[in-house]
């Protein structure tokens, strides 16, 4: 029963990362596209803002691996 429940807690660390990352990556992706249709000189500046949500989705992959280590 443990086991199971670790790994559901290790899957939701992980998937809820990934939803909140693609959600925000597309809300930042629609911006910066009209940005760079405007000024094409933040392009840039645009992809690192889209880069930067990736970081929450390692994080949570961190977290599931140490969940797991739990096992």
């Amino acid at each position: 029963m443990d086991t199971g429940l670790i790994a559901i807690g290790a899957g939701l660390a992980l998937g809820l990362a990934a939803i909140g990352t693609g959600y925000a990556q597309g809300r930042i992706g629609s911006a910066g596209v009209g940005a760079i249709a405007e000024k094409p000189e933040l392009l840039g500046n645009i992809i690192l803002l889209v880069a930067i949500p990736e970081t929450v989705l390692i994080l949570g992959f961190a977290v599931a691996a140490m969940i797991i280590l739990l096992l």
